[in-house]
């Protein structure tokens, strides 16, 4: 049975030389085995040491095992991943992740990382962001392709399912780490991986192309109503004029609030949060009128003529990198 992971990876026009998110579980293993395969000498491993538990060590010391046998190079980043109070601790461990995985790149001369999410992370993330009532931007999913932290990041295992990687994995008898934490019923998307999803299968048995299918119609609609908040983010300015903002119908200015949110600051706005700013931008029709709202995980301020957000959580940033 031929790796799944390197029947995706074959068509890929790849931007070489390549690092590798590399954890040691199943998904990343089969991607890495794929990646050194097929560009020798071209893929760096890149391993994040969370210090959330106490087999983190011993991870690292597989991965390296593995990286040997390979002949590739890992390169590790250890970060301190603990939630503050109230925050999530998977979105403070995802956080610290790119942060660290960036981190790792720009410091050993990588412009590209490729991710191991599949079709199953890709049903997991819609269902989380329907959960929360996300709208287009959540419903689209994890896109093939993102910048952050000054890297560009990417998903070309996202048509690939579980299965057919667990599957490659079993019958390799390929090296790997089981982590604990993924049975952990506490976390949000382990209920779905073990318990929704198993459901839907019964139910919907396509259930995966079909999401797949829905997360495309998602984004472009999502990429439309980015090129009109493009647009009226030229008009209002960065920081954006409140007396632009005010000229805009509220669908619109709703629109082009959370374009300004998301890409200047990577802040999203809950449905309320938003609901509110609308409401005092609307009645903002004096110089005395004051605005500060909280926003995600910072606030809006008014500031005379402007609009400003400001970051109330310290960035995430690695602790060490080797």
């Amino acid at each position: 049975m031929e790796n799944p992971a390197a029947l995706a990876l074959a068509p890929w026009a790849v931007p070489l030389p390549l690092g590798i998110a590399y954890s040691g579980g199943a998904d990343s293993t089969a991607l890495l085995h794929a990646a050194a395969g097929l560009w020798p000498g071209q893929v760096q491993a890149l391993h994040v040491h969370h210090g959330l538990q106490a087999a983190a060590d011993a991870f690292e010391a597989h991965c390296l095992a593995t990286c040997e046998t390979l002949g590739v190079p890992l390169r590790v980043g250890r970060v301190d991943a603990r939630h503050a109070p109230g925050e999530s601790p998977e979105d403070a461990a995802r956080r610290a992740r790119y942060v660290t995985l960036a981190a790792l790149a720009r410091a050993h001369g990588l412009g590209h990382v490729a991710l191991a999410q599949h079709a199953d992370d890709q049903v997991e993330t819609m269902l989380i962001a329907l959960g929360r009532g996300a709208g287009l931007d959540g419903l689209a999913g994890m896109p093939r392709q993102m910048q952050r932290h000054g890297v560009n990041f990417h998903r070309p295992l996202l048509d690939v399912q579980a299965v057919a990687l667990r599957e490659w994995i079993s019958r390799s008898s390929t090296a790997h780490i089981d982590d604990p934490t993924n049975a952990d019923l506490r976390y949000t998307r382990n209920r779905i991986r073990l318990q929704l999803l198993p459901a839907l299968a019964a139910t919907l048995p396509q259930f995966r192309e079909t999401f797949a299918r829905s997360a495309r119609n998602a984004a472009r609609a999502s990429r439309l109503l980015a090129e009109v908040a493009a647009a009226d983010m030229a008009a209002a300015g960065s920081p954006p004029m409140l007396a632009a903002l005010r000229t805009l119908p509220r669908e619109r200015l709703a629109n082009v609030l959370r374009h300004w949110l998301k890409r200047e600051h990577d802040a999203v706005p809950s449905e309320a949060q938003l609901e509110q700013l609308l409401d005092q931008i609307a009645a903002c029709s004096t110089r005395g009128h004051r605005i500060r709202l909280k926003v995600a995980d910072g606030y809006v301020q008014r500031e005379g003529d402007l609009l400003r957000w400001y970051n109330a959580r310290p960035p995430s940033q690695p602790a060490a990198l080797r």
